[in-house]
Parts: structure tokens; C-alpha cells; sequence
């Protein structure tokens, strides 16, 4: 069987990580940027090494920067393989109040967490409407639906994610394209990282990462429409 590729943004930390180790390890090639060209060779190189025989593709890409998000899907698509499946992973958070976080907080998570899906997808999309075939996941988040203390832009930023990936399931029925909303909970990644939480209290990134990818292999006749993972004793 062809091996599939996976094109991931935010691929060399926490969540994203995972998702592109989880199908590395299942033969699929993987397309990735993320900000730090340091990270992103550590990646390749260590791939390298545990997942022979698979080709892994990086590129610097600021996804704030919607230029350098258009630059990207260009490369990907320049590289000449197909988009199986697109994961939307990088993202942003700080926390903090509406009312008091910092002056242009909304603008840069919007930026991040939606401007760089809607146009990261937007550039891809031909190609899969033309193949009739591929599968979105937007990595979205338990603020996406539920509000939460302290979390400002960010869970503004989310709901509209969500509301971009229900509207585009429904744009996409009639072409063959899934489209999948992931939106996890709590979750043990690099910034929490001096917080005092015991990370058994969160969820680990591997379980997400293999929850989308069993949500990959279904059928054409079925999606997984949302995933919504929470920490076992529940939210924070």
C-alpha cells in the first residue's frame, strides 16, 4: 500500500509532537513546521533514527505571520505529494481576564489559533476537493464550548475554531473530505512546566495523538466528527 503523508503545524512540542510520532510510527511521511529550525532538525534527525523508511519534511513557519502560513501550504504543495490528512495543531495561550489582559491579546490569538487554519486550509483544500478524499483535524480545546476562568482571547479564539470546523464539515460533506474537531482538556506539555500540578492530574499527549489517529482510519463511509478528551478527575 502507498504510504499516506501528514502535514501538522506546531510539530515539535507537546500535543503536535505526538500526533506526528503516532503516524510516523505507522508509516506515514510527515510535512512540519513549527517557529525554531533547532527544534524542527531535532525532529527530522531523531525520526530518523526510530522510524526508518519514513520521510519527514520540515519548514520554519511562523503561523502568525499568515504570509509565512500561505508560504508554507506553497511548499507543501511545490513537494509533490498528496495531503492525506492536515492536522492544525499550533497554538497559542496566555492567560488572563478580557477585561484586563494585555492591549491586541484577541488579535494575536486570533491569529494564531484561527487566521492560520482558515488560510492553511483554504490552500490546501483544492487539491483534496479534486482527489475527493483527505481529513482535516483542528486541534481545538474544552474551551472551545465550555468558558473557563482566566483563559480571555484564547477561549475566544477557540470557539471561533470550532465554529470554523462545524461549518466546514458541512461545506466538505459533498467532496469526500472529514473534518474533525479535537478538543482536549488539560494536557501534561512543556507549559505547564513550573506550574505546581502533579502531571498525573493531566491527560498524557500520547493519548491524544492516538485518538486521532484512530479516528483517521475509519471507513470512507464514516467520520468522528468531534473528540472531546477531558482529565479523568476532570477539568482544571
Amino acid at each position: 500500500m502507498q504510504k499516506k503523508n501528514v502535514v501538522i503545524t506546531g510539530a515539535t512540542k507537546g500535543i503536535g509532537r505526538a500526533i506526528a510520532e503516532k503516524f510516523a510510527a505507522e508509516g506515514y511521511h510527515i510535512l512540519a513546521c513549527a517557529r525554531t529550525e533547532k527544534d524542527l532538525l531535532e525532529v527530522q534527525s531523531d525520526f530518523a533514527i526510530r522510524f526508518p523508511g519514513v520521510s519527514v519534511k520540515v519548514r520554519v513557519t511562523d503561523v502568525s505571520d499568515i504570509r509565512q502560513v500561505q508560504d508554507f501550504a506553497k511548499w507543501v504543495t511545490a513537494s509533490g505529494v498528496t495531503t492525506d490528512i492536515l492536522v492544525n495543531n499550533a497554538g497559542y495561550f496566555i492567560p488572563g481576564k478580557i477585561i484586563s489582559e494585555e492591549e491586541g491579546m484577541l488579535q494575536k490569538m486570533m491569529e494564531v489559533n484561527l487566521f492560520s487554519c482558515y488560510h492553511l486550509i483554504r490552500d490546501l483544500l483544492p487539491a483534496m476537493i479534486e482527489r475527493k478524499q483527505g481529513h482535516i483535524f483542528n486541534i481545538c480545546s474544552i474551551a472551545s464550548f465550555k468558558p473557563l476562568p482566566d483563559v480571555g482571547s484564547y477561549g475566544i479564539s477557540k470557539f471561533a475554531l470550532l465554529g470554523l470546523t462545524r461549518h466546514l464539515r458541512e461545506e466538505l460533506k459533498p467532496h469526500g473530505i472529514k473534518v474533525t474537531a479535537v478538543s482536549p482538556g488539560a494536557t501534561w506539555t512543556s507549559s505547564w512546566e513550573g506550574a505546581d500540578v502533579d502531571p498525573k492530574r493531566l491527560m498524557d499527549v500520547n493519548d491524544v495523538a492516538k485518538m486521532v489517529f484512530a479516528s483517521s482510519q475509519l471507513s470512507p463511509s464514516s467520520v468522528v466528527e468531534d473528540i472531546v478528551m477531558r482529565p479523568q478527575s476532570g477539568d482544571l
